[in-house]
């Protein structure tokens, strides 16, 4: 796996998604000090694994340490939209709040702000596969059509209270029945190249599911169990390596706790 350790982002604080949330916070506080921040990722911007929000949530996550922890969770993620904005253009809360709270996450309302954590089951697993063809989040937005039948809606709606009551429940045949999206994918899959050859191979080798992962091209499957996720992985794998396109794979348990500190020096 190729591990990016920069990219072409810009070094100014206002236009950086980590450096404004870090600027913003200090300010907020009174610091007295300043910070100097080194982001290494796995993965490159325009990934679809919320690259920007990683960041932003990153450096609210260590700013707030250095302050002496004074924040709750959800200013944390108030602070980290920032950044989203920075990235994107919207101050986004889901990427953000799932990366400071960890697991699932429920944005009920923006005004005000409300989270709900949402549990995850001990067998459900995640992989993801990365082709490396960058889609800017702005594109993915322009091609979503302006108006939604109604029909479709509620089936949508249909499909995330069921995605939300499996996941309490640990009921994995919900899960799978409600990893349906008929408003986004429709229209963001054909930025993707192969995305309906690795769909199909995804849930026939035993995926509960399978679909886009934020505005693309990274397509996520999520199984019951590591057997499975082996299993689904090769499928993927194979069945990408036909487009001849270059792509990282990355498969996981669902990390429930959210950003931590690995080590201190």
């Amino acid at each position: 796996m190729n591990i990016h350790t920069g990219a072409d982002l810009p070094y100014e604080t206002t236009k950086n998604a980590a450096g404004y949330v870090a600027q913003k916070m200090l300010d907020d506080a009174s610091a007295d000090f300043g910070l100097e921040i080194t982001i290494h990722k796995g993965f490159s911007p325009g990934s679809g694994l919320g690259s920007s929000a990683a960041s932003a949530a990153g450096a609210a996550f260590g700013v707030h340490q250095f302050l002496g922890e004074q924040f709750t969770k959800t200013e944390l993620v108030k602070y980290a939209m920032l950044g989203e904005e920075v990235a994107c253009g919207s101050q986004i809360a889901d990427n953000v709040s799932a990366a400071l709270f960890g697991g699932f996450v429920l944005i009920r309302s923006y005004d005000p702000l409300d989270i709900k954590s949402i549990p995850v089951p001990s067998e459900l697993r995640a992989i993801a596969l990365h082709p490396q063809v960058e889609i800017k989040t702005k594109d993915a937005r322009e091609v979503l059509p302006e108006n939604i039948p109604l029909k479709d809606a509620i089936t949508q709606w249909a499909n995330v209270g069921g995605l939300i009551a499996g996941l309490y429940d640990n009921d994995y045949d919900l899960i799978s029945n409600s990893l349906q999206d008929i408003i986004v994918e429709p229209h963001r899959k054909n930025l993707i190249p192969g995305f309906d050859e690795v769909q199909k191979s995804a849930t026939k080798s035993g995926a509960l599911g399978a679909g886009i992962s934020g505005s693309g091209p990274t397509i996520f499957a999520l199984c019951k169990g590591d057997a499975s996720q082996q299993q689904v992985f090769e499928a993927m794998k194979n069945t990408y390596s036909k487009t001849e396109i270059p792509f990282h794979m990355y498969q996981s348990k669902i990390n429930k706790e959210g950003i931590k500190i690995l080590s201190k020096k």
